[in-house]
């Protein structure tokens, strides 16, 4: 016969619960493999493609480690998220030595999820950005015939040669391009910094049609109206848009756990007014964020700020009409 000590919590899955509050670890559980989901949390733990030393593939459980750091409800949203379907989908196994076959099956893994949840709006978890490529390629073949755009926050281009290093977290807009599965035209690239780019990249993809706005763009026009352009060229004549969100791209002062911090980079406030847009943006169908290092971070303030990043994306999906 079991005997009730006072003051002795039972232990549980997930921590501490007050009944007042839903932490987003109470709240995004796994997956049963049955219920229709409005989104999911799909892990990539990949790093050995960082042409910099990179432990991005350690993000994926540090920013679910800190979901216990954050509540479902936002008084600045006007949104309660505890009500909305969205659970963690696990991890994509990832080979032990042969980064090829990692981005193999990435892609077959978003592949098979997206027939087995064709409304699904993913939230991939890197990693590294090489993930990305394969990851677009599975979002790409869901809509066969169409045409996509994507929006891609970023200071880097990510268009490096294969040549001088096969693919790497500094190609996968290389990739993208060049196969085919994006026109440079439907691609806008945000927060792109100077002294971080070589020049010919820059050229290659303004050669390509890409639009480039700079992180001074983005400080002195405002991050507003370059959204604006961003959406009216990624969505014109396209079935879907796929956000690619490189956690540098924020100044290395709000987020020191990234393999490559650097000053001048964009404020944490522009970066969730864009992500809850994009979010409340029926057309935006898949997102991913790439390259934290939990093993350079302090106090885990990186990972927590993905989890914020995450959940004004989500804020913004809480109020797509339907």
């Amino acid at each position: 016969m079991s005997r009730e000590i006072p003051y002795l919590k039972a232990p549980d899955e997930a921590g501490f619960r007050d009944r007042f509050e839903t932490k987003v670890a109470h709240w995004i559980r796994r997956w049963d493999g049955a219920e229709q989901l409005l989104a999911g949390i799909v892990g990539v733990p990949l790093s050995k493609s960082s042409i910099s030393v990179s432990g991005a593939s350690t993000a994926p459980a540090a920013i679910r480690a800190a979901f216990n750091s954050f509540t479902t409800y936002s008084m600045e949203y006007g949104v309660d998220l505890q009500a909305f379907a969205v659970r963690d989908l696990g991890d994509i196994r990832m080979h032990a030595t042969d980064i090829a076959e990692c981005h193999r099956r990435i892609e077959a893994s978003m592949h098979a999820l997206y027939e087995a949840l064709p409304t699904l709006v993913p939230i991939v978890i890197g990693g590294d950005h090489s993930i990305s490529f394969p990851s677009v390629k599975a979002f790409a073949g869901r809509y066969p015939g169409r045409k996509i755009g994507i929006v891609h926050f970023d200071a880097h281009h990510d268009v490096r040669n294969y040549e001088d290093g096969g693919a790497t977290n500094g190609t996968p807009f290389r990739g993208i391009l060049e196969s085919g599965l994006v026109e440079g035209r439907h691609i806008v690239q945000i927060g792109i910094r100077g002294f971080m780019n070589a020049k010919p990249y820059h050229d290659y993809v303004v050669g390509k049609g890409v639009r480039v706005f700079s992180s001074r763009d983005v400080r002195r026009m405002g991050i507003d109206p370059i959204l604006d352009q961003a959406l009216a060229l990624a969505g014109e004549g396209t079935e879907a848009i796929y956000v690619s969100f490189d956690v540098d791209v924020i100044d290395q002062s709000f987020a020191p756990g990234c393999p490559a911090i650097g000053t001048g980079g964009m404020n944490p406030w522009d970066a969730l007014d864009a992500l809850y847009r994009l979010g409340a943006l029926p057309q935006v169908k898949g997102i991913d964020f790439v390259c934290i290092d939990p093993s350079a971070d302090v106090r885990n303030i990186t990972s927590r700020l993905a989890v914020q990043f995450m959940l004004g994306f989500l804020a913004g999906m809480a109020s797509r009409p339907g």
